[in-house]
C-alpha cells in the first residue's frame, strides 16, 4: 500500500484540507494527527458564541464527528507529532510510532504567548487558545460576580472582556499601548473600541504594563501594574498574542522565520511537505513578501489551497487578509493589510453609528474596515486588490457606490 497523506493539526486549516482532499478525488490512505483529544474544531466560537453562552460546544466542530469514519480518514485524537524526518518521509508521534507519509501538511497552528511576570503560575490565571481553555473560562464567567483583569487589549482580550461583561462580571483591561488594537488599527480606530468598552462598563487602562500577579493560598488576588500597586482580581485572562508551533519543522531543518516558510503554493523548503493556517509564513504574490496571518479566513481558505497543492494542482494562494469581530452590539470586518504610516479616510462618523474606514498609501487603499455596515466585504476586498489610486473625497463620499471605485 502507498504511504498515506498525513495532516498534522486538528484545527480549521487541517480539517478543511482533509475535507478538500476527499472532495478533490483523493481516495488513498489519509491520516489526521489532531494533537488535542477533540474532533477538529475552529477557534472563533471559543471567544464569541460559546464563551457568551449563545452557542453550544459542538458549534466549534468543523465537520460532523462521523464524517471522518464515513470518508475513511484515520483520525488520531490526542496524539502529537514530536519529530519529522523529511528525507525518510517519517513522522514520529508521541506514542512512539513512526508514521510513513507520501506528502505531509503542517497545520499545527499557534500557542498562546505566556505572560513573563512573577505570579503568572497562580491558580486563576487563564489563557484562551484551546477548547479546554474555553470550557474552563466559560465556567469561570458564567453567573457573574467576578473581578476580572484582562491583560492585553487585542482581539482575544477585547472579546473576552465583552463576554465577561455580558455574564455580569466586573472587568478591567490593561493594555500597554495608547489604545486597544493600536498596532493593528492605529490610534484613531483604536479609540472606537476604547469608547465601546468604556460605554459597556469596562475599566480600560491604556499605557499601562503588568508587573506582577499576587495571590494568597496559591490563588490570584491582585494584579500589580506600573501605575497601580494592586488591582483586585480573582481571575486574570492573558491575551498578549500567539506563538507559531514551528516544532517539529524547525528541528527537521525546514526554513522557519516567524512561522514555517512556504512559497505561493504553500510548499515548504522540504519536498513533499506543505504548511497552512496560523503556522505558515507564506509568500503572498500581491504583497511581494511572506505573511503569517492568524485569522479564521486564512485557515478556512489556506487549508483547501494546501490540499490542492498536495495533489499537484496549480495553486497561487493570494487571498486578501480578512478578519472579523463581534463585541457587544458592534460587528466589524477588516480586509487588507494597513501600515502605521497609512492615512485613514472615513466614510461616515466613527463616533456616531456605522462607518467604513480606509487605510491609504500613495492614494491606494491598503486596507478597509466596515463597522456595523453589512454586505460590503466583497467590494472592499476588490478595492484593496485593485491597488489603484482613489481620491480621498470619493472614498469618503457615501453617495459614491463602492463598486464604482474600482475601474
Amino acid at each position: 500500500m502507498d504511504a498515506p497523506l498525513v495532516v498534522v493539526g486538528g484545527g480549521l486549516a487541517g480539517a478543511e484540507a482533509t475535507e478538500t482532499l476527499r472532495a478533490e478525488g483523493f481516495d488513498g490512505p489519509l491520516v489526521v494527527v489532531a494533537g488535542e483529544p477533540e474532533v477538529p474544531y475552529e477557534r472563533p466560537p471559543l471567544s464569541k458564541g460559546y464563551l457568551l453562552g449563545t452557542a453550544p460546544r459542538e458549534a466549534a466542530q468543523v465537520l460532523d464527528p462521523g464524517w471522518y469514519g464515513e470518508h475513511d480518514v484515520d483520525l488520531r485524537l490526542g496524539v502529537r507529532a514530536v519529530g519529522l524526518d523529511p528525507g525518510a518521509h517519517r513522522l514520529t508521534l508521541d506514542t512512539g510510532e513512526e508514521l510513513a507519509w507520501s506528502r505531509l501538511l503542517l497545520a499545527t497552528g499557534c500557542s498562546a504567548r505566556r505572560l513573563p511576570v512573577p505570579g503568572a503560575e497562580l491558580d486563576g490565571v487563564r489563557y484562551l487558545r484551546t477548547l479546554a481553555d474555553a470550557d474552563r473560562l466559560r465556567a469561570d464567567l458564567t453567573g457573574g460576580g467576578r473581578q476580572l483583569v484582562v491583560v492585553g487589549g487585542g482581539w482575544i482580550g477585547l472579546e473576552v472582556a465583552a463576554a465577561a461583561r455580558s455574564h455580569g462580571n466586573e472587568v478591567t483591561v490593561v493594555e500597554p499601548q495608547p489604545t486597544p488594537l493600536y498596532a493593528v488599527l492605529g490610534p484613531r480606530m483604536g479609540e472606537v473600541f476604547a469608547r465601546l468598552h468604556r460605554r459597556h462598563g469596562v475599566d480600560l487602562l491604556t499605557g499601562t504594563t503588568v508587573r506582577e500577579i499576587r495571590g494568597a493560598g496559591g490563588r490570584v488576588t491582585a494584579v500589580v501594574t506600573d501605575r497601580d500597586v494592586g488591582l483586585s482580581a480573582d481571575l486574570v485572562v492573558v491575551g498578549i498574542g500567539a506563538v507559531p508551533n514551528t516544532q517539529p519543522a524547525a528541528s527537521a531543518g525546514l526554513e522557519v522565520d516567524n512561522g514555517v516558510v512556504t512559497d505561493h503554493a504553500l510548499r515548504t523548503s522540504a519536498p513533499g511537505v506543505f504548511a497552512a493556517g496560523d503556522v505558515a509564513a507564506s509568500f503572498h504574490p500581491s504583497y511581494g513578501r511572506h505573511l503569517r496571518v492568524e485569522h479564521w479566513a486564512n485557515a478556512l481558505h489556506g487549508g483547501p489551497a494546501a490540499a490542492r497543492s498536495m495533489l499537484g494542482q496549480d495553486v497561487r494562494y493570494d487571498r486578501v487578509p480578512y478578519f472579523f469581530t463581534d463585541q457587544y452590539d458592534l460587528g466589524m470586518e477588516y480586509s487588507g493589510l494597513g501600515a502605521p504610516g497609512d492615512t485613514v479616510v472615513c466614510r461616515g462618523d466613527p463616533e456616531d453609528g456605522g462607518f467604513i474606514a480606509f487605510w491609504t498609501s500613495d492614494g491606494r487603499v491598503t486596507a478597509a474596515m466596515s463597522v456595523d455596515v453589512r454586505d460590503v466585504t466583497a467590494p472592499l476586498q476588490a478595492l484593496v486588490r485593485s491597488r489603484q489610486r482613489v481620491p480621498a473625497a470619493a472614498l469618503a463620499d457615501p453617495d459614491a457606490p463602492l463598486e464604482s471605485l474600482v475601474v
